[in-house]
């Protein structure tokens, strides 16, 4: 007589033989297999399966470790959970990135399998084992492992002598300090449907990855290190590292960038900036560094030729005011020694000796004169405010502080002002705001009508709102052609995020920012609603966030937040594998008793897990486990096949859920 019973087991979807997994053995080179484990019944299991062909080299360490790493010639090592300090999921990353030709098998638990469920799937962690280990399974991973790394060496290499030993680069690092990106979690269930599948007993070596994705990578790397260089002040040095240097490297590699271009306008601003605090605070060495280096970031932006008229503008006041106040004093030797001596590193000119010999000789009109002529020759020459010290300016505003009150002197200063005035108007209509506040500063020093100065900053304010008004009409026109093709959050600098964003940044009251981020919530609430529709959970999830952050109204987000929770609970439900004891049996099978097996007296059993349907039939059987194996499991497929159950129900509708069963085989004596 035989019993047949079905008990509740913990499922554990990893342990079924992969298929294509053969007991094949590989005779290659004699590498070592490195092992970082304290686990003497794993590291008894790695020496059977692998010692025959590759010895067992093992670290009970993270820093034991590492150095078998940099001492062995290997190609696949064993990780150990239980024995690593790091979380797992960095330290698997950064081995990969140190040493990409080992293959990685990692024995563990089921939250870190979950936790390495991303590299699993790409193909970063071969396999994963499951503690306690069999050693029949290590065995198939293990020399899985093998074929592998031999398919990735077949491309030519470089020889390397047998005498010598292998060379490899040093590395500064501790393997209990490495870090790494996170890892973005996978359901369980997607896991241990993928790892089910079956495997291809030789598959193909990856392809080698584009040259654009490299370049790509390597463009995102520049720019991330350029954000943080800005972001600590390193802006124009270390030479190399510097802000200023990355986002330059970035430009050469992509010169459109807007990030890059955007980043060197920071750059830009940041030394400018504090150019102008330090040059209103009068300390005009530090202000000239600072706009020096500025010019070195980029030598033709107009805002640094502004700021260095500025300071220029300054030195000659200093000198000037100087030079006036020996003079109000009686003093005209010290007066035109300060003129003669100038800002200080500026080269002297044969102006010094003609002032020394008209100052021997007291004649204060021709000097005044000979200022007057420099300055209108510097007007015909079109040197209005440059170059410093040797301008129109600079020489009639020299012959003011020798004689003030000299007609001479006045008609002259009238003819400076009205050319400043008209330069600025130029700048004005070739559409340079920059410019014209250069010259209309200038013409202020210069004595123009306090109005006239006040019309031209305000006509190049204007030019700048209207400046400001096109950048933003074209931003919001990029943006409803991108949302309109659906490119909405792809390509990260195409898309209409990114326009959204530069919206946003560019001025966030405006009524075309405030309009395009109203559309884009709107349109990321359609998304997440169109991907619950299609049961895609993540999806809708993944909107609903994107709409949250661009603030959608919150009585939307909140009936859809619900919706969207309620949908993840029922997928984590519908996921969750539940004992079959828990279920209503409306239709019961009995297995039938393999005969041989009856008549030599062998009990067993037979792990299964199915799904239960919404019209309460069960398909997708699949056995997971069988003891012993071969002999029980075709009677308990056909058996179970044949079950059908009351359907579950949730929130009032029939909703599929994942069952495990375990049948018993047993023979009554």
């Amino acid at each position: 007589m035989t019993v047949l019973t079905s008990t509740p087991l913990a499922a554990d979807p990893t342990e079924a033989l992969l298929p294509g997994e053969g007991s094949a053995r590989f005779a290659l080179a004699s590498r070592a297999l490195l092992a970082l484990t304290q686990d003497a019944l794993l590291l008894e299991t790695l020496r059977t399966v692998s010692e025959a062909t590759h010895p067992v080299q093992v670290a009970g360490s993270e820093i034991d470790f590492s150095a078998l790493l940099l001492g062995h010639h290997s190609g696949v090592a064993v990780l150990d959970c239980a024995a690593i300090a790091t979380p797992i999921e960095q330290l698997t990353r950064r081995l990969r990135a140190q040493f990409p030709e080992v293959v990685l098998i990692v024995a563990g638990g089921i939250d870190e399998q979950g936790l390495l469920a991303a590299q699993i799937t790409d193909g970063s962690v071969h396999r994963f084992l499951h503690k306690p280990v069999s050693e029949q399974r290590v065995r198939l991973f293990v020399e899985a492992a093998w074929r592998r790394h031999a398919e990735a060496g077949a491309a030519p290499a470089a020889p390397i002598s047998a005498s010598a030993p292998r060379r490899w680069p040093v590395r500064q690092w501790s393997l209990a300090a490495l870090a790494a990106l996170a890892v973005v979690a996978v359901p369980l269930a997607w896991i241990g449907t993928h790892l089910l599948e079956p495997a291809p007993h030789s598959a193909p070596a990856a392809p080698a990855a584009p040259a654009d994705a490299s370049d790509a990578a390597a463009l995102e790397s520049l720019v991330a290190r350029a954000d943080h260089a800005l972001e600590v002040g390193d802006l124009t040095s270390p030479a190399g590292a510097s802000a200023s240097d990355l986002y330059h490297e970035a430009l050469r590699r992509n010169a459109r960038d807007p990030r890059a271009l955007n980043g060197v306008e920071q750059v830009i601003d940041r030394l400018l900036g504090a150019a102008e605090t330090q040059l209103q605070q009068g300390r005009l060495d530090a202000a000239q560094a600072l706009a020096t280096q500025a010019r070195g970031v980029s030598p033709d932006h107009p805002r640094v030729a502004f700021v260095l008229a500025q300071i220029g503008a300054q030195r000659e006041h200093a000198v000037l005011d100087k030079a006036q106040r020996a003079a109000a004093a009686g003093n005209l030797g010290a007066a035109l020694a300060v003129l003669d001596g100038g800002a200080p590193g500026a080269r002297r000119s044969t102006l010094v000796e003609e002032a020394r010999a008209e100052l021997a000789q007291q004649q204060l009109d021709v000097r005044v004169a000979d200022y007057l002529r420099r300055g209108r020759d510097a007007l015909s020459r079109g040197a209005l405010i440059a170059p410093l010290e040797n301008n129109a300016r600079f020489y009639i505003e020299s012959a003011r502080a020798l004689s003030p009150g000299d007609e001479r002197v006045a008609e002259a200063a009238r003819d400076l002002g009205a050319r400043l005035e008209s330069e600025a108007g130029k700048a004005l209509a070739a559409k340079n705001p920059d410019a014209a506040d250069t010259w209309t500063a200038a013409a202020a020093d210069a004595g123009t009508d306090p109005a006239q100065v006040a019309t031209l900053r305000r006509q190049a304010q204007q030019l700048r709102a209207v400046a400001r008004a096109d950048s933003l009409a074209r931003l919001a026109l990029a943006f409803n052609e991108r949302l309109a093709q659906g490119r909405i959050d792809e390509p990260a600098t195409d898309s209409a995020r990114f326009y959204l964003a530069q919206l946003l940044e560019a001025e966030p009251g405006h009524p075309s920012a405030q309009r395009a981020r109203e559309a884009y919530a709107a349109r990321a609430l359609d998304e997440a609603r169109g991907a619950l529709t299609k049961e895609d959970v993540r999806a809708a999830r993944r909107w609903l966030e994107e709409a949250r952050t661009v603030g959608a109204e919150a009585a939307q987000l909140g009936t859809l937040d619900s919706s969207v929770s309620a949908a993840e609970d029922e997928a984590q439900q519908a996921n969750t594998y539940l004992n079959e004891d828990t279920f209503t049996r409306t239709r019961y099978v009995a297995p039938q008793f393999p005969e041989e097996a009856l008549r030599r007296g062998v009990d067993g059993w037979v792990e299964l897990h199915f799904l239960v349907g919404t019209d309460g039939a069960v398909g997708e059987v699949a056995v997971v486990g069988a003891q012993p194996v071969g002999v029980f499991e075709q009677a308990a497929l056909a058996a179970v096949r044949r079950w059908h159950y009351r359907p579950v129900m949730r929130g009032g509708r029939a909703v599929a859920q994942r069952v495990r069963v375990r049948v018993r085989f047993t023979v009554q004596r």
